[in-house]
């Protein structure tokens, strides 16, 4: 079992007879092989080496063979030096002893040393980071391989037990929210809710869509001890020890990453921007149906704009657009597109266009795009339809919707066509580009494919009642 110092680094969990989050018994056996690898002893040169690299320093020994490079190293565990290759002059090999033998690594520097993925900023941090890894590898393969298998994950406390409790410490903080406020100043370290509890409270929510989301998971690099909140165990090494979710803070091994499922919950202080924002990491982090900003420029342009003459297709001043634009990533739903503040309307629908532009998957979304595009260039109505209705249903929850309930206000544009002189196609021409691209960059395929993605639009808007 961990100590008490070492458990607390991440994770919790609630007991079984109280109230308080209590911190969950982490599987240390792999922390303890962490602290028993050798550590690195470095071999310096007798003597002053010419053409020595300069990143590198007296443990590089020049053009040796490896029999002398095994016999510098004295059969000690540990110990290294760096040799340059005698049947590759100009490339180096890191020499290390472990295993009671000697290992030959292919030695590469980019501004950092590395010999796999990982990169350091000196050999030393490379050498020790190898000598854990073998190690640990070499004591505990089977256990490594078998991590995955017994997961805290989907254990009591976090898809049980953990709902009711977090759900019930939620009802107390919306019906008492300032001796809330106090008792978390007070207990901070007790109030401390990590992603795998924030989860449990998102999952119970009674006003949270249930939108599944992958983890986004990075290679991360923890400063001091880290487990894993998958499998409960050590993850060792130096650097990049693991991946971290850069949108719910999730931290996990790498292997441990492929069998979590697609739960994320996005932490609202880790979503830095509205626009430009994966749609549904955005609706989660704001725990809405839609993009709150679909949303605020939509009923602000039903409420004053919808009999303005050429709507969305004359342009707002683009310097205005953009100011809507940082507002939203600034202040989010806070955010005031009021006539107050912006009288001209073009300006609220041309940053409506502009977040769908910069979703960084299109509304109609890559996977959907060619069963649109095929079906606009069907002859038969019915046809052209039902495979549009197909496409729709590949969507993802969150884009669907989005694009149900954009259809649906572009339906009532177009009822107001006498005054805003604003058809379906004159709106196909304006969003079929703007909620659709292709999956490549091509030039010459998107000038192809311009008049079926004003056509798919088209008929989204005019068919919004049948296909939605």
């Amino acid at each position: 079992m961990a100590t008490s110092s070492n458990s607390s680094l991440s994770g919790s969990s609630v007991s079984s007879d109280g109230d308080e989050y209590q911190p969950p018994i982490w599987k240390s056996y792999l922390y303890q092989l962490q602290q028993e690898a050798p550590r690195p002893k470095r071999v310096v040169s007798p003597r002053e080496v010419e053409n020595r690299p300069k990143y590198y320093g007296r443990e590089f020994h020049g053009m040796i063979s490896r029999e002398q490079a095994d016999e510098l190293l004295g059969g000690m565990e540990g110990a290294y030096l760096i040799r340059e290759s005698q049947r590759q002059p100009g490339s180096y090999t890191l020499a290390l002893r472990f295993g009671n033998q000697t290992l030959n690594y292919r030695l590469f520097y980019d501004g950092k040393h590395f010999v796999g993925e990982k990169r350091f900023e000196s050999i030393h941090d490379l050498v020790t980071d190898g000598l854990i890894t073998l190690y640990i590898e070499s004591k505990a393969a089977e256990y490594i391989s078998k991590m995955t298998t017994n997961p805290i994950y989907e254990q009591i406390g976090y898809a049980t037990m953990l709902k009711e409790k977090v759900s019930k410490r939620l009802s107390r903080a919306r019906h008492n929210s300032k001796k809330t406020a106090l008792m978390n100043e007070e207990n901070s370290s007790v109030e401390k809710i990590t992603s795998l509890v924030r989860r449990a409270a998102l999952k119970q929510n009674e006003n949270c869509y249930n939108y599944e989301k992958a983890h986004n998971f990075k290679v991360h690099t923890f400063r001091g001890p880290h487990w894993c909140e998958y499998c409960a165990n050590f993850m060792w090494g130096l650097i990049a020890q693991g991946v971290r979710c850069s949108d719910c803070g999730l931290n996990v091994h790498k292997q441990c990453s492929k069998f979590v499922p697609n739960d994320c919950q996005p932490d609202l202080k880790r979503i830095k921007k509205v626009f430009s924002c994966d749609l549904t990491t955005l609706v989660k982090a704001h725990n809405t149906q839609r993009p709150m900003v679909v949303d605020m420029c939509i009923r602000e342009i039903e409420s004053r704009g919808l009999k303005s003459e050429g709507l969305y297709r004359v342009s707002g001043f683009s310097e205005h657009i953009e100011d809507v634009k940082m507002a939203f990533d600034r202040d989010g739903d806070k955010a005031d597109i009021s006539a107050t503040i912006y009288a001209d309307i073009n300006i609220i629908a041309g940053a409506l266009k502009l977040y769908f532009r910069d979703l960084p998957i299109p509304l109609i979304t890559y996977d959907a795009y060619a069963k649109c595009i095929e079906a606009a260039k069907l002859s038969k109505t019915d046809e052209r339809l039902e495979m549009i209705h197909e496409a729709l249903s590949s969507l993802p929850p969150a884009h669907y919707e989005t694009l149900r309930y954009l259809m649906t206000h572009l339906k009532k544009v177009t009822l107001c066509e006498k005054d805003n002189f604003m058809n379906t196609e004159n709106l196909g021409i304006v969003f079929g580009p703007t909620l659709m691209r292709p999956p490549e960059e091509n030039t010459l395929t998107t000038l192809n494919d311009m008049r079926y993605q004003k056509l798919v639009v088209q008929l989204l808007i005019e068919n919004e009642d049948i296909l939605f």
